[in-house]
């Protein structure tokens, strides 16, 4: 069975941030919005990118393993959670750890706080709300299969910083050619079909420095069920659920 997750696509943005409005009615998240708009190059282009967290897997969750408290969890289906609140200590390790500067330090809530792919959806077969939303299907939710089905372009699960390597639950699309920058490439060729490029990196790997193995981190469960209505006092006629 293909695993789903997001395919994020910058060309396609436009800036409407349906997403962070819709992110902020994950049950999950509580009325906090966990996505970020970002001006590519405000000087030059109002072209516009969400980021989100890209639930890394190689090394896997590099903010999980930082964690003196092991306050991430990470659930079997690969999904990194934010941390939780009766183990998070603030300390920071994660904000500093994560390559894409996503998980965000809330001080009033002296809470580490990030992306979770809505897991009480994406956990019952139902898709994140940030994608379901996009009008532009710059987030793209589903299967690889799906996604070639649908679209055709270079998908990137790697990228490089520096003189490391992390590998993503998640993908960036962008076009055939802006391969420079890619390691592992996904060629669509046509519908259904793709040629997953091996990279040669040997040339250019001898220095690089590989992180240790990760250790053994705690799992989280799914939930029982997807949602469950809330009620907001005064405006629902009801106390809240």
């Amino acid at each position: 069975m293909s695993v789903k997750q997001i395919y994020l696509d910058p060309s396609r943005c436009i800036g409407c941030r349906s997403c962070v409005a819709a992110c902020r009615e994950c049950d999950t998240h509580k009325g906090q919005s966990m996505i970020d708009i970002d001006f590519i190059d405000r000087g030059a282009t109002v072209a516009t990118a969400p980021t989100l967290c890209m639930h890394c897997e190689d090394p896997l969750a590099p903010c999980a393993q930082v964690c003196p408290a092991q306050a991430i969890l990470v659930s079997p289906d690969g999904v990194v959670h934010q941390a939780e609140p009766s183990r998070c200590i603030g300390c920071q390790n994660c904000v500093h750890a994560c390559p894409f500067g996503v998980p965000k330090f809330q001080e009033a809530q002296h809470l580490m706080v990030k992306c979770n792919l809505c897991y009480d959806r994406t956990s019952q077969g139902l898709g994140p709300m940030c994608a379901t939303v996009c009008p532009s299907q710059a987030l793209f939710y589903g299967t690889y299969e799906e996604f070639a089905q649908a679209r055709n372009g270079g998908l990137v699960h790697t990228f490089e910083f520096g003189e490391q390597r992390v590998r993503t639950r998640n993908a960036y699309v962008l076009p055939k050619e802006s391969h420079v920058l890619l390691i592992d490439i996904a060629d669509l060729t046509g519908p259904g079909q793709a040629q997953l490029g091996v990279p040669d990196a040997g040339a250019v790997s001898a220095g690089w420095r590989r992180p240790e193995p990760a250790a053994a981190l705690p799992t989280v469960s799914a939930p029982a069920a997807p949602w469950r209505v809330r009620i907001v006092p005064g405006r629902d006629g009801g106390d809240e659920a």
